[in-house]
């Protein structure tokens, strides 16, 4: 079984919430209620868009092991105007305190007609954004926001639109889909 879900902004990537964390967070049990089925990696809780979920262990392996090379497009609401020069940067790959990135695909985008992120992000009216499509093929911790910021342009909402062949297309925001695992 393969499960797509749009993950919504603030929820943890996870059934449980820590016990010595003393916070209730909002966690998948809130919105899937398929028993068995685990995360086939992670989508951070201030980022939304797609997780892919399974029951099958392999599946999950093939997924969220970046030796798999599978594509992860993120949608990225940056906080300035990238030139082409800072873009480049991105597509050569970037050094991080954990290493260098593998060469990321990067343009500008138009505004993306997506669902409204609650609670919105903070517009400041003296500074403009720009929106990104970023691919990538690996997925550490917080690496497009680290990415964005390496580069000057601190990402503001960070939605994660494909991995893979699968999308989050037509699936609102809290929902899921069950589909076929080809």
């Amino acid at each position: 079984m393969l499960i797509l879900f749009n993950k919504p902004f603030q929820v943890m990537s996870q059934f449980s919430t820590p016990s010595e964390s003393g916070v209730d967070k909002i966690t998948l049990k809130d919105y899937i209620d398929i028993p068995n089925v685990y995360p086939a990696g992670r989508l951070d809780y201030d980022s939304e868009g797609l997780l892919l979920l399974t029951d099958d262990g392999r599946l999950q392996a093939r997924i969220a092991d970046p030796r798999y090379g599978k594509e992860k497009e993120y949608w990225v609401q940056v906080e300035g105007i990238p030139t082409e020069a800072d873009l480049d940067k991105l597509r050569t790959g970037v050094s991080l305190k954990d290493g260098p990135t593998r060469p990321a695909q990067v343009e500008i985008m138009e505004v993306p007609d997506l669902w409204p992120r609650t609670p919105p992000i903070r517009f400041r009216k003296d500074i403009p954004t720009t929106w990104l499509r970023l691919i990538i093929s690996e997925g550490r911790n917080r690496q497009v926001r680290r990415m964005t910021a390496h580069i000057g342009f601190p990402t503001l909402r960070l939605v994660r639109w494909r991995i893979g062949a699968w999308t989050v297309a037509g699936i609102a925001c809290g929902e899921y889909r069950v589909v076929n695992r080809n």
